[in-house]
């Protein structure tokens, strides 16, 4: 992972965030979401992760008093398991954590089993879950898993 730099994302970035949700989600979020996020949402943290100056994965957390939120982490294909979702992983809870956040949350596709092991190595666990709550892809509809790390 070397030749990988993550960072703290800004507007510059909305096009190729949106550009991975495309190719990594059934139901992406539209490319004016992911700008409402960068630029509007004063509750939003997203990180990049770069390979020769190109975006090849990212991660964002809407940030609620003590908690954060994950929405959403991707890499693109042709990028996965290389540590890289490790690596953002790391960035966003480290950085958040420093910054007060005590809990962070998010919820899984039931099904996605890489996903929720990345999530569990960093401390998450299952505490619920959403009957249903995916409406497309493979599986749909698909239960998400609610999944939560708190701080010692």
């Amino acid at each position: 992972m070397a030749d990988i730099i993550i960072r703290q994302a800004g507007p510059e970035d909305a096009g190729a965030i949106y550009e991975i949700e495309k190719i990594c989600f059934p139901d992406p979020w539209s490319l004016d979401s992911v700008k409402h996020e960068l630029e509007e949402n004063p509750y939003a943290f997203y990180v990049v992760a770069e390979h020769g100056g190109e975006v090849v994965g990212y991660a964002g957390l809407w940030w609620i008093l003590d908690e954060g939120h994950i929405t959403n982490v991707a890499v693109k294909p042709g990028f996965r398991n290389r540590k890289i979702a490790d690596g953002i992983m790391n960035v966003l809870i480290d950085f958040t954590v420093k910054e007060g956040i005590l809990h962070h949350t998010l919820e899984v596709r039931r099904s996605n089993d890489p996903a929720i092991n990345l999530y569990k190595k960093h401390g998450f666990a299952v505490e619920g879950e959403r009957k249903n709550y995916y409406r497309s892809g493979a599986n749909a509809p698909e239960d998400a898993l609610l999944m939560w790390r708190h701080e010692e």
